[in-house]
């Protein structure tokens, strides 16, 4: 009997494991035979490994063979299990040295004239396999940038099974055409720029308070809501938050890109994605669609996931089907989404930040006169969004349409999107100083317990927010936003502790108002 052994990886959520692929060919019924919990695609695979093999000029064995990938109990899913299974096969039918692929790790997808195509996930499978203590790996050629990424890992990029065995077999490579590189689906990391241009916050035309409300919300991660008609830039102001955040250190940006990764939404040519991310799902998105979801062999992430370390902008918020919304609550507190289906438990991270928009009726009318809602048809409208939601929400703010003057003067006064970064950056810098040797990274992720006990505010600034949760109309977990609202005030204003008028301006924010 022969046996040989290669190696690949089996991801769960941004995780990748370790998978051992053995091939065995024993006397018995011709044919191939894979276990260890395959999907439908990974099922497949017999007959691409079959076809790509044959015309790659190598010889299928015709005897009984099994691969076998394990450890058993693990789910494997998708196409990138071809090439190892390949070089498996051909290892034990003794057309390959057993010793140059045992520790190798391989990825990617056969065609059936031979080609290596790409797959997604590389980049969380490198990483996985480097954590597993494995050094080289072998990729698509379309992936190898991403691949690289990781670093202290050999990576060999190859097109083709063929290039591939000479590679193994230490002989030349062959002579191949140029192959046209497949591209990845366009990124879904920032709003599209072909058609909107640059962004900037300078484009903006007065809402002087909203641009201040996405000043703070920046500086902090606070959530944000905005209320108000159509035409009056609501859009405008959620497309330009990412641009007022600092880029992303290293290790965000691997696990930003990880993700994107995951759901096949790298950019091409420059995969690394260093800039925070902006999501905008529509408002006929599923609850899967948001959170995440697949089948219990292939989770995929959802919007909210996509969103990491980035902007989620949820725009026409009641127009969202029942519970849709509900189900960010869980995630907005945890910086997490856990997705269960039979037997199986992914994890995606989710710490994004929030910004939420809405009609105030639901005819949209641009105009207060031209509307003919009810006063109870509006309620009900804004009822759509649920009131543990909106506790959950920083920053609440009332928007009215722009006045003709701002429309005419207020672009040569409005600030830049860098001008507003740089104290942003500053402000940040003042909370990492202060959180040092510390697990937070911004004011809105401190636990309320946590945030009394070691960063503790004078009584005379505690007594706005004792107020109001005395009167009713403040909850304790909306007293610990605005409590971190108003930090992120004071970070702002290079003061050491909220002062009085910040904790009163962040108890604005919260219940929101009008400017």
């Amino acid at each position: 009997m022969a046996l040989a052994r290669t190696r690949s990886v089996a991801l769960m959520g941004v995780t990748g494991h370790l998978v051992d692929v053995e091939a065995a060919i024993t006397s018995g019924t011709p044919g191939l035979h894979l276990v260890g919990l395959p999907d439908t695609a990974l099922s497949e695979a017999r007959d691409r490994v079959r076809a790509a093999i044959m015309h790659s000029g190598e010889e299928w064995p015709v005897r009984h063979t099994t691969v076998a990938l394990g450890p058993a109990g693990l789910p494997k899913a998708g196409a990138g299990f071809d090439v190892a299974i390949a070089v498996a096969i051909l290892a034990a039918a003794g057309e390959l040295a057993l010793s140059e692929c045992a520790d190798l790790v391989m990825l990617g997808e056969l065609g059936l004239d031979g080609r290596i195509r790409p797959v997604p996930g590389v980049l969380p499978a490198v990483l996985g396999a480097a954590e597993a203590g494995c050094h080289t790996v072998v990729v698509p050629r379309a992936n190898q940038v991403e691949a690289e990424l990781v670093p202290d890992v050999k990576v060999i990029a190859v097109g083709s099974l063929r290039a591939l065995l000479c590679h193994l077999r230490h002989e030349p490579p062959p002579l191949e055409p140029d192959e046209p590189v497949e591209q990845p689906p366009p990124s879904v990391a920032e709003p599209t720029r072909s058609r909107r241009g640059s962004l900037d916050l300078a484009d903006v035309r007065g809402q002087g308070e909203a641009r201040r409300a996405l000043e703070v919300s920046a500086a902090g991660g606070h959530h944000l809501f905005l209320l108000g008609p159509p035409g009056c830039g609501k859009t405008m102001l959620a497309e330009r938050l990412p641009t007022l955040l600092p880029p992303l250190d290293r290790k965000m940006a691997l696990e930003v890109t990880a993700i994107h990764s995951i759901a096949g939404a790298l950019p091409p040519g420059s995969p690394l994605i260093d800039r925070a991310p902006f999501t905008s799902p529509h408002h006929n998105a599923s609850k899967s669609a948001i959170l995440g979801g697949g089948s219990s062999r292939r989770v995929v992430p959802g919007s909210i996931s996509l969103a990491h370390n980035g902007v989620l902008f949820i725009d026409e918020a009641p127009e969202f089907a029942g519970g849709v919304l509900d189900s960010l609550r869980q995630p907005m507190e945890s910086g997490e989404v856990c997705i269960d289906r039979s037997g199986v438990s992914t994890r995606f991270p989710a710490m994004f930040t929030l910004v939420m928009a809405a009609n105030p009726c639901p005819c949209a009318a641009a105009k207060v006169l031209q509307c003919r809602c009810s006063p109870s048809a509006r309620s009900r409208y804004l009822a759509k969004i649920s009131g543990p939601l909106l506790d959950r929400v920083d920053i609440k703010l009332e928007l009215s349409p722009a006045t003709r003057a701002e429309l005419r003067y207020d672009l040569e006064n409005a600030e830049s999107s860098a001008t507003v970064a740089a104290r942003v950056q500053d402000a940040r810098d003042r909370a990492l100083t202060r959180m040092s040797g510390l697990p937070w990274r911004s004011n809105s992720e401190i636990p309320g317990p946590e945030l009394r006990r070691r960063f503790p505010v004078s009584p005379e600034s505690l007594t706005p927010l004792e107020r109001a949760l005395q009167e009713g109309s403040l909850s304790a977990r909306g007293m610990d936003r605005a409590l971190r609202t108003a930090w992120t005030l004071a970070d702002l204003a290079a003061r050491d502790t909220p002062a009085p008028w910040d904790t009163a301006e962040a108890l604005d924010l919260w219940r929101g108002h009008r400017p």
